[in-house]
């Protein structure tokens, strides 16, 4: 019954394995006792308490690295090859050393594998004994401290004495003496695992292998102002994951060779897309953006990238992949934060078909780290999907099944989880930079999984493997060996996850999901706040109501819709600080663009008379024309000025792309005095838009200006008559008499002289008195009555004037 537990995949608590080394130790300690008394040389004399607590590490002193196992599982006739390298870690020189390879136990229990793969040091029993034949040895007379030597040992396969089938521990120990111990003893081991299989299992285990292709974001909200919206990156980073050699680039050409299940995010799709046009940078130093130049990198990548998938089976995530367990705990309260979770649902199938031209599966939901509860199970099927991928740390088996069950169980509601085997599922996740962490993560994942076979290998089973979301190059790399060895293996058949999904359930497989009490806690501390849903939530009213006044709304809506996707990503997991700063900055350059739709600000207006008309300028500085807009001029003060015929009046606003528009309002003053007048801008349905302005009217009857023109008026009139005047006593004075004999007899009683010789005499005197006369006022009657003279000139009057007639005067035409 002990065993039972052992046998359901899951990765013992550190507590437990804590109590396993302690028990190993204590079940060793008589045994090592023995040894000691029997063949120990008599120890040196401890110069410490400190000292004689240590000479039971002795077996530490060398560092076994391993390197390499080829193959990985051997079958008959094959020779294996272990190579490493040897390090003396004290400070005396090893010598008469000899590198050995021993045959362990084989292992009967999933636990065994775990807590061998645990152990440090040499025990004596549990490691085996070493293979007694020299040619299969190599010797090192000197081990200088801290020098490596490599080392290579090759032996035939029937040469290890292989018994059944099933999973044997594998040692590779260096024995050999030290000044102060001159005696032959282990003094370092590594373990692993070697699987053996001599027949094909006659029901292999249905494995299925998920291939994340998902990357942190790199796409902002910005978009330049041409017409094309050339994107804005964050950073170019994500060129140097696609760049032969990178990170996405490794998993890709890995994977396309391998039978997975990919498991992409449509994010990363759109972004690489992206790359392959135009597009630029953002500046660290803040200036203008700088153009990106890896066009030709994420064209080959995407183009590799359809070839790879094609006839494959692609599962495709909501798009920037949500954090589904945040939205689950911390959004859901927040209104509209699971619409967002809808839109990138249905965005990513239309987003992973355009590219990729492959048909994708939306039914998965991939919470963080499998773990669930009621109510992640609740949001990630709200969207549509009728699959969540568990992992079986979270669901746990408690029925003390004997094996591991299949991953596929009916979980309520229609809902099915396919949970991940956690133990398989994380042994990529450490450190595979080093060839001997990677060696031994891919024997222990064939142990591992042959392990599962061995367990009742008449029972047909389905299991998942289900590894980080963004696993590094070298890790890829191998996770890649392990899918590659365990094809050449007996025990295990290939199945992509809508197989495993449709698998048979065990009736006796857990299907209660775990209350959120026993959520983890250190997944929990990672969930995105409540704060940046709410953040979202005000970026979203903010669109809506940018939107609806656009002429073409969908150059705003789908970048910024897609950024908040991207603000609910997985990727912010663990990096708080720069998600809350990638929030604040879609907000920041929505604000911005909302702004250069505004009104213009007004000084002071003045309405002399009773009517008048004030303009007030709307402005639009987007690329794009406004439109659906209304401004409103409003009279704080309606009883002594009224716009059009209230208190205020609005218009109709409509302005093409980098212009500005005056909308002019009609206004009547009822008393004199100051009114302030405030204009706002509304949609169409009756929103406020931007900020309002404020300016004062002072509103007057007669002003100083219209003094001045009326002034200015009147004397125009008094000159024009003046005019008038001049002209006709002008004219008068040249007619000649009507009376004949009135002009003789005048004539007669000054004198003959007088008369006759006029130009000569008082005559021309007096011509030169009346021509003085004509600048003078003179009465209307003098010399009214005289008749036109012969040779007379035409009377002295303007040119007609094709202008309108002054108030008063008269034009003779």
């Amino acid at each position: 019954m002990a065993e039972a537990a052992d046998f359901q995949g899951m990765t013992p608590s550190p507590a437990r394995r804590r109590l396993r080394r302690i028990g190993a130790a204590l079940a060793a300690a008589p045994i090592l006792a023995g040894l000691l008394q029997v063949t120990a040389a008599p120890p040196a004399q401890a110069d410490s308490p400190a000292k004689a607590a240590a000479a039971p590490t002795g077996s530490r002193t060398v560092d076994v690295s391993l390197d390499s196992l080829t193959p990985a599982a051997p079958v008959d006739g094959d020779t294996l090859t272990v190579s490493g390298t040897v390090t003396n870690e004290s400070a005396r020189t090893v010598t008469d050393a000899t590198v050995d390879l021993r045959v362990g136990p084989m292992m009967n229990a999933r636990s065994m594998i775990d807590s061998a793969g645990e152990r440090t040091g040499f025990l004596p029993g549990s490691d085996g004994t070493a293979v007694d034949d020299d040619s299969y040895k190599e010797t090192f007379k000197k081990l200088a401290p801290g020098v490596p030597q490599d080392f290579s040992l090759s032996i035939p396969v029937k040469e290890l004495d292989l018994g059944a089938d099933g999973v044997y521990q594998l040692g590779v120990a260096l024995t050999g003496r030290t000044t102060a111990q001159p005696y032959d003893q282990v003094l370092g081991i590594q373990r692993t695992f070697l699987p053996w299989q001599s027949e094909t299992a006659s029901e292999p285990t249905r494995t299925t292998m998920l291939w994340p292709l998902i990357s942190s974001t790199h796409l902002t909200a910005e978009t330049g102002s041409d017409e094309q919206q050339t994107p804005v990156f964050s950073d170019d980073r994500l060129a140097e994951e696609i760049t032969p050699g990178g990170r996405l680039e490794q998993m890709l050409s890995l994977g396309r060779d391998l039978p997975v299940t990919w498991v992409i995010d449509p994010d990363l799709l759109a972004s690489v897309e992206a790359m392959t046009e135009p597009y630029s940078i953002r500046n660290p130093e803040g200036g203008d953006p700088i153009p990106g130049k890896n066009q030709a990198v994420a064209k080959k990548w995407l183009n590799d990238l359809q070839t790879a998938v094609k006839d494959k089976k692609v599962v495709a995530l909501p798009f920037a992949d949500p954090d589904l367990a945040s939205l689950a705990h911390q959004g859901k309260g927040v209104s509209g934060s699971l619409s967002h979770l809808q839109d990138a649902t249905d965005v990513a199938a239309r987003t992973v078909k355009s590219i990729l031209h492959v048909e994708p599966s939306t039914d998965f939901a991939w919470p963080a780290e499998g773990a669930i509860d009621p109510s992640i199970v609740d949001v990630a099927t709200s969207a549509g999907a009728d699959t969540v991928i568990a992992r079986s740390d979270s669901l746990q088996e408690r029925g003390g099944l004997p094996y591991t069950p299949t991953a596929a169980r009916p979980i309520g509601g229609g809902t099915t989880a396919v949970v991940a085997d956690a133990n398989l599922s994380e042994l990529f996740q450490g450190d595979m930079t080093g060839a001997e962490s990677s060696t031994l993560a891919v024997q222990e994942f064939l142990a591992q999984t042959q392990m599962i076979n061995l367990q009742d290998p008449e029972r047909a089973r389905s299991i998942v493997v289900a590894p980080q979301r963004t696993p590094s190059a070298s890790q890829a790399q191998s996770m890649a060996r392990a899918v590659q060895a365990l094809e050449g293996g007996r025990w295990s058949q290939s199945v992509d996850l809508t197989d495993a999904a449709k698998a048979k359930p065990d009736p006796q497989a857990t299907k209660q999901v775990p209350g959120r009490g026993s959520y983890p806690a250190s997944v929990r501390k990672q969930e995105l706040p409540k704060a940046a849903f709410e953040a979202l939530r005000n970026t979203k009213a903010t669109l809506d109501g940018f939107k609806v006044i656009l002429s073409e709304p969908d150059r705003v809506v789908t970048p910024f819709g897609r950024a908040i996707d991207r603000a609910m990503s997985n990727s912010w997991r663990g990096r708080a600080a720069e998600g809350e700063q990638y929030r604040a900055g879609v907000q920041s350059y929505l604000d911005g663009l909302t702004k250069r739709v505004s009104l213009i600000p007004k000084t002071e207006a003045k309405l002399s008379g009773r009517s008048a008309t004030i303009p007030v300028t709307v402005q639009n500085n987007l690329v794009q024309g406004v439109e659906h807009m209304k401004l409103r001029l409003t009279s704080t003060k309606p009883r002594r000025l009224t716009i059009g015929d209230g208190p205020y009046e609005e218009q109709q606003v409509k302005i093409a792309g980098g212009h500005s528009q005056s909308v002019k309002f009609n206004t009547s003053a009822n008393a004199n005095g100051r009114a302030a007048v405030w204009a706002q801008l509304f949609t169409e349905d009756g929103q406020r838009y931007g900020s309002p302005i404020r300016f004062e009217v002072n509103v007057t009857e007669i002003t100083p200006t219209v003094m001045l023109v009326l002034a200015g008026g009147f004397l125009l009139l008094v000159l024009a008559g003046f005019r008038m005047y001049t002209q006709r006593k002008r004219a008068a004075a040249q007619q000649p008499s009507q009376d004949g004999d009135s002009g003789s007899e005048s004539g007669n009683d000054d004198g003959n002289d007088d008369g006759g010789n006029g130009d000569d005499g008082e005559g021309s005197d007096g011509g030169a008195d009346t021509s003085d006369d004509d600048d003078e006022p003179e009465p209307a009657d003098a010399g009214g009555d005289a008749p036109d003279q012969p040779g007379d000139p035409s009377p002295d009057t303007a040119a007609e004037s094709t202008g309108p007639s002054g108030t008063g005067e008269r034009v003779d035409r």
